[in-house]
């Protein structure tokens, strides 16, 4: 891989932390990261860039919204941070992960359910067309 002044282009950098290119020039239109422009025009990214880019990749995996991960991003910055605002805003989204999982195993009860009810074949009438008008 060519690094250029210790710079990387973006395709480097999607390659470097498993990110696609349209995420990495979505993070850095919005603000998350910014890599700077060559003579050329290309985006180019620092190690210090790569760090934050992979830093937001594990955020995302985790299920944190962008404006958690910037949130976090922030704090994982702030050498005078408080662990308690970092605890804070993990607690806050396991509740709403909890939540999504309340939701699930709801739908899918309902979905087992109208699939039970259903006895396919070729009749016209479907349990599971029945089940979904009623909701």
């Amino acid at each position: 891989m060519a690094i250029i002044n210790n710079q990387f282009k973006i395709g480097q950098v999607a390659k470097l932390t498993g990110l696609s290119v349209k995420s990495i020039r979505y993070y850095h239109d919005i603000g998350l990261v910014q890599g700077k422009r060559n003579e050329a025009g290309y985006r180019l990214y620092s190690d210090a860039d790569i760090n934050s880019l992979n830093f937001i990749h594990q955020c995302r995996d985790l299920g944190f919204s962008l404006e958690h991960c910037q949130h976090l991003l922030s704090l994982n910055n702030n050498q005078q941070r408080q662990a308690e605002n970092v605890r804070q805003l993990a607690i806050e989204h396991l509740a709403e992960v909890n939540q999504k999982i309340t939701k699930l195993e709801k739908l899918k009860r309902d979905l087992e359910q109208m699939i039970g009810h259903c006895q396919g074949g070729k009749q016209s009438k479907c349990a599971i067309l029945d089940g979904i008008n009623k909701a």
